[in-house]
């Protein structure tokens, strides 16, 4: 098992996988562990430092959220973030009460001592509060190292013991130099060294694909996409192409032109690819259905079906291949800590029992952006590194409803046509993902003297880094316009395209 210099235990805030990414982008590798893991495993890792993340509950809660005890005992420093700070708070015997008023949004932080996580900061720089709970008197042992307007505990420290806590959220955008913090605590309190890179984890995925795989042969399932082309480059360079096939399932839900794109891609990178036409296996089964949770399942079960027939023409065929990321692992379900599930993703959860394949999940400690880097590590080409994000289930859940070839045409089209303008206009490469979305809802337009009812295209377009959270794309006027248009005048059966001014959160990038 390997060694994870700092283990981050996760109590359900919605930034702890910021924590994460922060520190990674500072060269020093961390995962993130629910705050329940128990402290054998923790020091299997064998950890030089303990971060303890937000989250909504208070430790006076009944069901207040609790890491096992001995972490305490461990003689690791340890930093604690918000909910973190309160537990520290309490378990040294400080006060913890309600606040007043709930403290969200900016905050000046001045210092009130020259402590080593604060080296070469400035003080009074902008951090970010997110809390009910403050702390009304510190442990023994504890000092305020620095403080706020309404917050005069907003950072408190045992230097002595190396806890320290923070009432704020370093790892956001908005702690402005909220990074260096984190980088201090790792650096200077907990001598890490930045040696994590992605030619390093490159090098450690495929010493560790050829352990598990021995002399198996892996089944990888690819889209075309960013993040299956990735494992199937990292899956060639780490074994023979004997052992790999590669299998690219044309389920009739992707983007115009697509699967001709995908094996004229595979052809360049060398790798060899099996092509399965089962568009109408897919379409038979979504007919009818309109939920986008069963969707995703049948999608998700006929992609393992397919898989599973195809798996038997090949000798000795027992391991598959998924692209699945961090992302997905975190919006699925629960397996890093108290964090709700948002919607189910077709490649997360394990096999079903009549499968007797065991999964290679290469990339499901890493976030898109990593993804990408370790891409252009691998030797892929620029601009399919560069291609937007798209969902496993394809154009089925960019169709609110039913599934057919009408709406599927209707898609299609007027996706290409979006495509088409965004690069011309330059923003292809300045928005994190681009697509149209068929709403199903028809209105009344005019074309010429004729009065039309028509569908209605939602164009959405957002700029995000690892798609855990995401602003809608301000793309100027002129070319909405253009795209708004086209799409109009192109494409038969659409007579009104509007725009998704939404952020993540409150919605989803998808639409379903």
């Amino acid at each position: 098992m390997d060694a994870v210099p700092i283990a981050i235990l996760d109590f359900g805030s919605q930034y702890t996988q910021l924590i994460a990414r922060k520190l990674r982008e500072s060269g020093v590798y961390c995962e993130v562990f629910p705050f329940s893991e128990k402290i054998e495993d923790i020091k299997k890792r064998s950890p030089k430092g303990i971060i303890l993340s937000g989250g909504p509950a208070s430790v006076y809660a009944q069901d207040a959220y609790r890491p096992d005890e001995a972490i305490w005992d461990l003689g690791l420093p340890i930093l604690g973030i918000c909910y973190g700070m309160q537990l520290i708070t309490h378990h040294f015997g400080g006060e913890v009460i309600p606040a007043n008023h709930h403290e969200y949004g900016k905050a000046k932080l001045s210092f009130a001592s020259d402590a080593d996580i604060f080296k070469d900061i400035e003080n009074d720089s902008i951090v970010w509060m997110s809390h009910g709970d403050k702390v009304e008197s510190m442990p023994e042992g504890f000092e305020a190292i620095g403080f706020s307007e309404n917050s005069p505990y907003a950072a408190i420290a045992d230097v002595k013991r190396q806890v320290y806590a923070f009432q704020f959220h370093p790892e956001v955008h908005h702690s402005t130099q909220g990074v260096k913090m984190l980088k201090n605590f790792a650096k200077s309190i907990c001598g890490c060294e930045s040696t994590w890179n992605m030619g390093s984890f490159a090098k450690e995925k495929i010493a560790q694909i050829k352990e598990q795989v021995g002399e198996g042969v892996v089944l990888c399932g690819v889209s075309g996409g960013v993040d299956s082309s990735v494992v199937a480059a990292l899956l060639s360079q780490a074994l023979p192409a004997e052992q790999l096939v590669c299998v690219f399932v044309d389920q009739g839900l992707l983007r115009k032109n697509e699967a001709k794109q995908v094996q004229d891609m595979f052809k360049i990178l060398g790798i060899d690819l099996v092509s399965i036409n089962a568009r109408e296996l897919f379409l038979n089964k979504l007919k009818g259905v309109v939920d986008p949770e069963q969707k995703r399942k049948i999608i998700g079960e006929t992609f393992i079906e397919v898989f599973d027939k195809e798996a038997k023409k090949h000798k000795d065929t027992s391991f598959l291949a998924q692209g699945t990321l961090y992302t997905d692992v975190i919006e699925s379900v629960s397996v890093k800590g108290p964090s709700k599930t948002i919607k189910s993703h077709h490649n997360v959860g394990g096999l079903p029992d009549w499968m007797t394949f065991d999964l290679i999940e290469p990339l499901k400690e890493i976030f898109k952006d990593e993804v990408r880097k370790l891409g252009l590590e691998l030797g892929l080409p620029k601009d399919m590194i560069g291609r937007h994000p798209f969902p496993g289930p394809g154009l089925a859940i960019r169709i609110m409803g039913e599934v057919n070839e009408a709406s599927l045409e209707l898609v299609k089209e007027s996706d290409a046509i979006m495509q088409e303008e965004l690069k011309a206009s330059g923003y292809y490469d300045k928005v994190w993902q681009a697509f149209t979305v068929l709403l199903n809802v028809s209105s009344v337009g005019v074309m010429g003297d004729n009065r039309t009812y028509d569908n209605t295209v939602c164009v959405r377009m957002v700029e995000s880094v690892d798609g855990m959270t995401a602003t809608f794309a301000h793309v100027p006027h002129d070319v909405l316009e253009s795209i708004s248009r086209r799409i109009i005048n192109e494409v038969n059966g659409i007579n009104r395209v509007v725009y998704d001014i939404s952020s993540k959160p409150p919605a989803t990038i998808e639409w379903e």
